[in-house]
């Protein structure tokens, strides 16, 4: 089947149409580079949800899923193997944490780190030290106890009731979060950049005041680094252009490099209260996917690579700032490395409608968001075609 309309149709025909998705096929990507079936090239500055950190069809994502193909795929996690106790190696000793839960996507690692937080309370001798806050803007995830922490209530209310316990305070209002965290909280979870909610970074003064909250109260602080985390902020971590160290961490998107995969990285002490059965997954962590997320970070986790990640972060900020001053459909601009949000004010999804005649992938985060996502691979020479392409489709639309 050759035709874009025709596997359109059969799309529209068979899938469960939960997706509003734009007529055009993918076939093929190369780098920082998309092409549809007709044979047409886009810039790609969503990667897939912020999830091909490398660039599409990267070498070392190549070779390591033929390497993986080429050994055991599947065993199931009632069995050991190499790859899932050298990826777990390679997290906690270049992170905070002392032990990690593999899973198969953002939304599963942060229904674990809600269960592993309650468990804790629990194990503490705390059986109504149950409450969740989050914040604002937020965005965890789809399912039951991930939506639960959600804020946007378009996504929640079709579904509720939902997990009990959790309040919503004002991100980036300390005195909001002080009141919300009480000695009933378990656990506070944030975005340390926020996506989904409109690319916004949080205060530093703000995390190190939910810290400080979280231990005064003993409940456990979760960042939310499914996202921001793995480099896209120029740091391997989000948190660690802030300082403040969270108890337990949640990861997925760029891990292995479009296979799916989470993580929830955590302290011994957060550990020590987990026991066999608590929790589990059929899929996770499997030799091929363990393996293709170790080339994955591996990668990303070298110095040069990451002072580039920053360096081309601040070029692409400087271009952005300068558009923003120039259009007058845009009114600032947020971020940090390569995760980029510009305010619009008109709807972002006719600008990003708009982007794909002129050859770009952008994404919306919120009703008035642009976002801007491109692999961490981009070139500069890349950065001043987005750049160059955008002030295109701003004055298309304006």
């Amino acid at each position: 089947m050759n035709n874009s309309q025709e596997i359109i149709a059969l799309e529209k025909q068979y899938v469960l149409q939960t997706y509003k998705r734009p007529d055009l096929v993918w076939e093929r990507g190369e780098g920082s580079w998309l092409y549809d079936k007709e044979g047409r090239q886009y810039l790609d500055a969503g990667a897939g949800i912020a999830v091909t950190a490398l660039g599409h069809h990267h070498e070392a994502v190549i070779g390591a899923i033929r390497q993986g193909a080429e050994g055991l795929i599947h065993t199931s996690n009632l069995y050991h193997t190499a790859p899932q106790a050298l990826l777990a190696h390679d997290l906690c000793e270049s992170s905070f944490a002392d032990r990690v839960f593999f899973c198969n996507s953002g939304t599963e690692a942060n229904e674990g780190a809600i269960k592993f937080a309650r468990k804790y309370a629990r194990a503490k001798g705390h059986t109504d030290k149950t409450g969740i806050v989050a914040f604002t803007g937020s965005f965890h995830g789809r399912t039951m106890g991930a939506l639960a922490v959600t804020a946007t209530a378009k996504y929640r209310i079709p579904f509720e009731p939902l997990i009990g316990g959790v309040t919503f305070a004002e991100f980036n209002n300390l005195d909001s979060a002080r009141a919300a965290i009480t000695t009933q909280t378990c656990a506070v979870i944030i975005e340390p950049v926020q996506g989904e909610g409109g690319v916004t970074p949080a205060e530093p003064e703000f995390l190190a005041g939910l810290r400080a909250r979280c231990d005064e109260v003993g409940a456990l602080l979760i960042f939310d680094e499914v996202q921001c985390g793995l480099g896209r902020t120029g740091k391997l971590w989000a948190y660690e252009n802030y300082g403040v160290t969270p108890d337990i961490m949640t990861l997925a998107k760029p891990l292995a490099g479009g296979l799916p995969m989470g993580a929830v990285l955590l302290t011994q002490a957060v550990a020590d209260t987990l026991e066999v059965g608590d929790h589990g997954s059929t899929f996770a962590a499997g030799p091929l996917v363990c393996t293709v997320a170790r080339a994955v970070f591996s990668q990303i986790n070298q110095p040069a690579f990451l002072a580039e990640v920053k360096h081309k972060g601040d070029y692409l900020a400087q271009k952005l700032q300068t558009l923003t001053t120039e259009s007058p459909l845009l009114a600032g601009l947020r971020g940090k490395g390569l995760m980029w949000g510009l305010l619009s004010e008109i709807p972002a999804a006719e600008i990003v409608a708009e982007a794909r005649n002129h050859g770009l992938i952008i994404l919306v985060a919120g009703e008035k968001v642009i976002r801007l996502l491109p692999p961490l691979t981009i070139t500069q020479v890349e950065l001043d075609l987005l750049a160059e392409r955008l002030r295109e489709t701003l004055a298309a639309v304006g």
